[in-house]
């Protein structure tokens, strides 16, 4: 028996059905967890395909694969990832883009995006995110830029439409030279020109019962850690008994290996990965014990750290799920998207991307309209590092950059 819609998701998916007819295409921004997959499902359904192209990241492959088979619709479906789609040969009449902000960059299109142009040509497109412009309102342009349909479409290139007047053309100095800087879109004019196009659902909406609580987990490291980022910064390089080396002679590269050093690792410039100090993998190892948590880290040296400290560890969402006692550990990039995670007691941010799209959709996976108690998450902050800064920069909707490190502490 295929399972039933939620009323509100029954009810977005005949509107967007409709719209897809109307226009070409159609957005379903619709918050995290709120159910946008099967929502779409049901409109590709209610659109009358016959053939379905889902792309979506590689994590959240087999949770689509089981709304599919839970919705049992009427129509047949290739599910993959974004990069393995320029392999693909198949004949579709719809396509479904999920996490479609992926597809966001700008000036130029990326490569990823130029393929999937090529797979949407002439087809209707159903588009997915819960953030679609986590940034910029620019990065609206090629997004719907991929569909044969787009209100773009007269606008040849990304150039030529924020020169019509979507973006307030700026400029930047980045390593000694001045770019334009295309980040301040008219986000009222762009709104105003693709609200056609947009299903919103909040999970205020859906009727979600709690919110995430925030909170900082402080973690002492070690007298050798503190000396290690102490002398980097003074010197600008460490040198280690082996002979590897490691540099911060650029502000980017000092502002890599500060944040290395806060979880306790860092990467030589031989490439050797160097584990230095377990403190805080250990801190939160103690502040959990015998609790069901999920841990999101950075770098590839974090993973073996972690895994050495949390032996009965699983990078499979389901698993994670199914079990009662596994600790969940992967790169947050990996996981933000896609991902369920709501079976945990807790999600640990081992460290941070300075992204403030990995910040708001991580700590999102623990969320589920079924969930009854408060949402922790969790920020692992070294008392030596510079976690704290990239969590102080990314909760402002902020990117973690060097110029925002050397404007937080006066250093050019």
């Amino acid at each position: 028996m295929a399972m039933t819609l939620r009323d509100y998701q029954e009810n977005i998916s005949i509107e967007a059905a409709k719209r897809l007819r109307e226009y070409g295409c159609c957005y379903l921004a619709m918050e995290c967890r709120t159910g946008k997959t099967l929502t779409a499902l049901a409109a590709a359904s209610k659109y009358g395909a016959a053939s379905v192209l889902f792309l979506t990241k590689l994590k959240a492959i087999s949770s689509v694969k089981g709304d599919y088979d839970a919705l049992n619709p009427p129509y047949s479906i290739e599910i993959t990832n974004y990069e393995g789609a320029h392999k693909l040969t198949g004949a579709y009449d719809f396509v479904m883009l999920d996490e479609a902000h992926c597809l966001g960059a700008y000036p130029k299109p990326s490569k990823r995006t130029v393929g999937v142009k090529r797979l949407c040509a002439g087809l209707p497109v159903l588009y997915l995110s819960g953030t679609p412009t986590p940034e910029s309102y620019s990065q609206l342009y090629h997004q719907l830029w991929v569909c044969s349909r787009s209100p773009f479409i007269k606008f040849a290139n990304f150039y030529k439409w924020a020169r019509s007047g979507f973006v307030d053309i700026r400029q930047k100095k980045v390593n000694g030279y001045t770019l334009n800087d295309y980040s301040h879109a008219d986000s009222m004019k762009i709104a105003e020109a693709t609200r056609h196009l947009f299903l919103s659902y909040s999970q205020e909406d859906a009727g979600f019962s709690c919110d995430i609580e925030e909170r900082e987990l402080y973690c002492s490291m070690t007298l050798e850690t503190k000396g290690l980022i102490n002398r980097l910064k003074r010197r600008k390089i460490l040198e280690f008994p082996d002979g590897s080396t490691v540099l911060g002679d650029t502000p980017v590269k000092l502002m890599s290996k500060l944040h290395q050093l806060s979880g306790g690792t860092v990467i030589t410039e031989d490439n050797k990965h160097l584990i230095i100090d377990e403190s805080k993998a250990l801190c939160i190892r103690d502040a959990f014990r015998g609790k069901k948590i999920a841990v999101f880290y950075v770098y590839k040296s974090e993973l073996d750290l972690l895994c050495g400290v949390f032996p009965d560890w699983t990078d499979n969402p389901e698993e994670f799920q199914r079990s009662n006692d596994r600790t969940f550990i992967s790169q947050v990039r990996r996981a933000r998207e896609g991902v369920r995670l709501d079976t945990a007691e807790a999600i640990v941010f081992y460290n941070l991307e300075y992204s403030y799209l990995s910040y708001e959709q991580g700590k999102n996976r623990i969320m589920s309209k079924e969930r009854s108690i408060p949402a922790p998450v969790y920020f692992a902050i070294s008392d030596c590092g510079i976690d704290g800064d990239v969590l102080e920069a990314v909760r402002a909707k902020k990117n973690f950059t060097s110029a925002y490190y050397a404007r937080k502490y006066g250093k050019s």
